[in-house]
């Protein structure tokens, strides 16, 4: 891991970069921002860690959980949850066996993102799986999807 964030250190002095432009590097490079690499930069950069924790909290874009393989990110706004959106939430929790008050799988296999608006709200419900929109979904369109999913698995 230190020799990664000896490259993202080297480049963020030669381009003059910010607290921001680390994280995306670190995200980037790991799939999310573990404390161990924050607290490496905090100790190198001599910039306390909480200023780092607290960029990385304010904007939605990092994550301090590692998440899963497959993101399912699903729109909870107003016309998404009119038409289902939380039935849908809840049936794909019972398909993958998501804990309460969890958002990734066990096996790191699944997250799920709830967001307020996608900005698609005449194809609602809406739910973006691995950055592809499926609009108007149905329950059994999304455990279609998520069989497919499960079968890239077993295939690799």
């Amino acid at each position: 891991m230190e020799e990664t964030l000896e490259k993202i250190l080297t480049a963020y002095r030669k381009d003059e970069g910010n607290i921001i432009s680390i994280l995306q590097d670190i995200q980037e490079t790991f799939g999310y921002i573990p404390e161990d690499a924050v607290n490496w930069f905090s100790k190198k950069l001599d910039i306390p860690a909480s200023r780092f924790f607290s960029i990385a909290t304010f904007y939605a874009q990092f994550h301090l959980k590692q998440r899963g393989r497959n993101i399912i990110t699903a729109c909870c706004g107003t016309a998404c949850h009119v038409k289902g959106s939380d039935r849908l939430i809840s049936g794909l929790r019972k398909k993958i066996n998501l804990p309460d008050g969890e958002d990734t799988t066990d096996d790191r296999e699944f997250t799920i993102e709830r967001v307020a608006c996608v900005g698609t709200c005449s194809m609602a419900p809406v739910v973006i799986i691995n950055k592809n929109v499926h609009g108007k979904t149905t329950a059994d369109k999304l455990m279609k999807e998520i069989k497919k999913l499960k079968g890239k698995k077993s295939e690799a």
